[in-house]
């Protein structure tokens, strides 16, 4: 865990959160720069700087991250209306935080790109 990591400082509990949801895996919290006025992120507990980085070995990871995002948007009444998920990969991307995290957006129609 790299200790200058802001999620995983989270994830560790070494920097205090208020969490959507948590598992052994994954946590979820309210993005602090919402774009739409449900705006969570899937969070892995493991570092993995972004979504570039992924492997075949991260498959079991990522399905659970989109399963987490499935059983959020349901319980977060986006499920019926339709959401989002997004991942930001480098700066010309909008990744700000090195640590990978799956964007849920919902609770507005949302455009093509936002």
């Amino acid at each position: 865990m790299p200790e200058d990591c802001l999620f995983c400082r989270m994830a560790s509990g070494a920097t205090p959160v208020a969490k959507v949801y948590e598992d052994d895996k994954v946590f979820s919290i309210r993005d602090i720069h919402p774009r739409a006025p449900t705006h969570v992120m899937i969070i892995p507990k493991e570092h993995v700087p972004s979504a570039r980085d992924l492997g075949p070995a991260h498959a079991e990871l990522l399905g659970h991250m989109f399963a987490t995002a499935t059983k959020l948007a349901d319980q977060l009444g986006l499920a019926g209306r339709g959401y989002r998920l997004t991942f930001n990969v480098g700066d010309e991307g909008g990744q700000t935080i090195y640590h990978l995290h799956l964007h849920l957006l919902g609770g507005r129609r949302l455009g093509p790109e936002g």
